[in-house]
């Protein structure tokens, strides 16, 4: 699941125009940064960092507001709910079907991944006081090229990344 949630990702930034790169170490429960290079070579780029989770306990559908994702372990979310002063920090949850064979179809036109990605950014969220928390994750965030560079641009501007 690890590998076709990075591929889901990694083909999301290119087509955004943005670099996905995989942190070699556990960085505080971080897995990847996405980062934009700026078209101004006087202006920074813009990135943030990414915790990856998949799971095959949810089918999330478009007809419904929101799909529950329940954490392993309580400090991953405790983390992304941190107050973030520089990098900002996303959940990005793939919800994937159980049988292996069943995450991908080939066409002679494209390969199809099966299930979606969805983005939340939790900064600021509480998190309960249990073992295992769990939140609502919106299917609105679904997670491709317009919402990354919807998410950039919020970033650039100084914006909160959720309501």
């Amino acid at each position: 699941m690890e590998q076709l949630q990075e591929g889901y990702v990694q083909s999301v930034a290119a087509t955004a125009g943005c670099l996905f790169i995989r942190q070699e170490r556990d960085m505080f429960g971080m897995d990847a940064m996405l980062v934009r290079p700026s078209t101004d070579p006087s202006r920074e780029e813009t990135s943030f960092y990414v915790q990856l989770k998949s799971t095959t306990m949810v089918a999330p559908s478009a007809d419904a507001e929101d799909f529950t994702y329940r954490f392993n372990k309580r400090e991953y979310m405790t983390r992304l709910a941190a107050p973030r002063r520089t990098v900002k920090a996303v959940l990005i949850v793939m919800a994937v079907p159980p049988g292996q064979a069943d995450w991908t179809e080939t066409q002679h036109s494209h390969l199809a991944v099966k299930q979606a990605c969805y983005w939340i950014c939790l900064e600021g969220y509480e998190v309960p006081d249990v073992q295992k928390p769990s939140l609502k994750v919106p299917t609105a965030n679904l997670f491709d090229a317009q919402a990354l560079t919807t998410i950039m641009g919020k970033i650039e501007r100084g914006e909160p990344l959720h309501d």
